[in-house]
């Protein structure tokens, strides 16, 4: 069932946001087909990611044939904003989505979406699976309707004492679940099996495609069939090396695992008990392994249909995770565990495959990326930068920050800058940014996991001062050192 860049020569590209004329693109037979995979709560927990004992083997067969991205940044650790601003090109500030009620288009009524771009250059866009957060959907972005298929959540059967009545609601079941049940009886198992079938028809039409396949899971509740359970040991899974809060962090930095205390058997304040904390993880693996196998299903039908050779592959994770870091569980910060996130591209004829690179990349650049792959002009309000560069030549001069956010409330945000060594995040008033009302430095060089909070030591002062003045110069100044 459906439901249904004198001007550098990066900054060139970005001449048509001064309304200049840009080159026509190629016809559209010559250009690339893109499958575009969106994973949910994935973070670089992975093979590929130098994860020792992750089963992601689809995943990392991938990374063999293109380039695995490790330090990429979502613009804000939570679905919408992250996804909203992926699939625009704009940050959040620019979309005001930083929360999971308000569609882009209310601020941006007219701006076109990434799979919208593509539509509007003559490719035939579909869409199944999470793409957009769930219930807002854009319809503007699509060839034929989005589709996801309709699947029930848990595969947990009522009990002989149990009326209909006491059989939990999907947002009121279990944590996890061990499903005796085949891939497809979970969504992300339909969501392949569709896929599949739906890669057998693309391959039939005349004009390029731009296919996006979303899955849900690692997201909460972490439900996979018990096979994927099977796959470990959890007395061997590594438990987070730090299980406490930063030292001198602002209290608000971090939230209280709310997402994970919402579901039953969770504690409602406090730490999570270590052998729960075990089988949470051993939950969040299992279910990362069941998505991988599901990408894999859909890689080989793509070899299948001979289409691999003329296509893009692009595969990110919305934002990153804490699996008991910090003392936390979840997103919803701006710590390196949730901006960080997968991100792995892989492109026809690109001469760094099966390579990583440690540039600092944004989500908002894989919009331009894309496009700039597929010979199509760059909308004028794209806030980010193509990396299309970095497949040939991954070490080469970069962006010298990365920029991600999060809001406390209504009265705070937290704006965070990542550099080559540091995490350096502002917290301000949300009505008048020169309020500052805390600040947060890490030094990845001597503390990455980001323990501890230095930014108040009188021997970095200086340090806090240069990093001010880089944050203030923003994303804009980022670009366009680019050459």
């Amino acid at each position: 069932m459906i439901m249904t860049k004198t001007l550098t020569r990066r900054q060139m590209l970005f001449q048509g946001t001064l309304g200049l004329s840009l080159p026509a693109a190629p016809p559209p037979a010559k250009r690339p087909n893109i499958l575009f995979f969106a994973v949910d709560d994935l973070r670089p927990e992975l093979g590929c990611y130098g994860v020792a004992g992750i089963k992601s083997p689809n995943i990392d067969r991938l990374a063999r044939q293109g380039m695995v991205f490790d330090r990429a940044y979502c613009q804000q650790a939570v679905c919408s904003p992250s996804r909203t601003s992926l699939l625009t090109g704009a940050r959040p500030d620019a979309t005001k989505v930083w929360d999971l009620v308000t569609h882009f288009r209310k601020a941006m009524p007219d701006v076109v979406t990434l799979p919208q771009h593509f539509k509007q250059n003559g490719y035939f866009v579909r869409g199944i699976g999470k793409i957009f957060h769930p219930g807002y959907d854009d319809e503007r972005s699509w060839s034929v309707p989005w589709q996801t298929p309709k699947a029930p959540t848990y595969a947990r059967v009522k009990g002989p004492d149990e009326k209909d009545e006491d059989k939990p609601k999907q947002k009121d079941g279990p944590a996890y679940e061990a499903g005796d049940v085949p891939d497809e009886f979970y969504r992300d198992g339909m969501v392949a099996d569709l896929a599949v079938k739906t890669l057998r028809e693309l391959k039939k039409k005349q004009e390029p495609f731009f296919f996006a396949v979303g899955f849900a899971k690692p997201h909460l509740p972490f439900v996979s069939p018990k096979k994927y359970w099977d796959l470990y040991d959890p007395a061997t899974i590594p438990m987070a090396p730090n299980p406490y809060r930063p030292k001198d962090a602002p209290e608000f930095a971090l939230t209280n695992s709310g997402e994970l205390r919402n579901y039953p058997g969770m504690p409602a304040d406090g730490p999570v008990p270590p052998a729960l904390a075990r089988t949470l993880k051993h939950g969040y693996y299992a279910a990362v392994s069941y998505t991988d196998a599901q990408i894999g299903k859909v890689l080989d039908e793509l070899d299948r249909q001979g289409l691999r050779q003329n296509t893009v592959i692009v595969l990110w994770g919305d934002h990153g995770w804490k699996l008991g870091e910090h003392g936390e569980w979840c997103k919803h910060s701006n710590v390196e565990n949730d901006t960080n996130a997968p991100l792995l591209l892989s492109a026809p004829g690109m001469k760094a495959a099966g390579k990583h690179s440690r540039a600092l990349v944004e989500f908002v650049d894989i919009y331009p990326t894309l496009a700039e792959l597929a010979g199509l002009p760059l909308p004028a309000h794209l806030e980010g930068l193509s990396f299309k560069p970095l497949l040939d030549d991954p070490a080469r001069p970069w962006k010298p920050a990365a920029f991600s956010q999060y809001p406390r409330g209504q009265k705070r945000m937290g704006y965070s800058m990542r550099t080559d060594r540091y995490r350096f995040t502002v917290w301000v008033d949300r009505n008048d940014h020169s309020r500052i009302e805390a600040v947060e430095l890490y030094d990845h060089q001597t503390d990455p996991q980001e323990n501890t909070n230095i930014a108040r030591l009188p021997e970095h002062t200086k340090l806090v001062d240069q990093l001010m003045a880089q944050w203030r110069g923003g994303w804009r100044a980022a670009r366009n050192r680019v050459g």
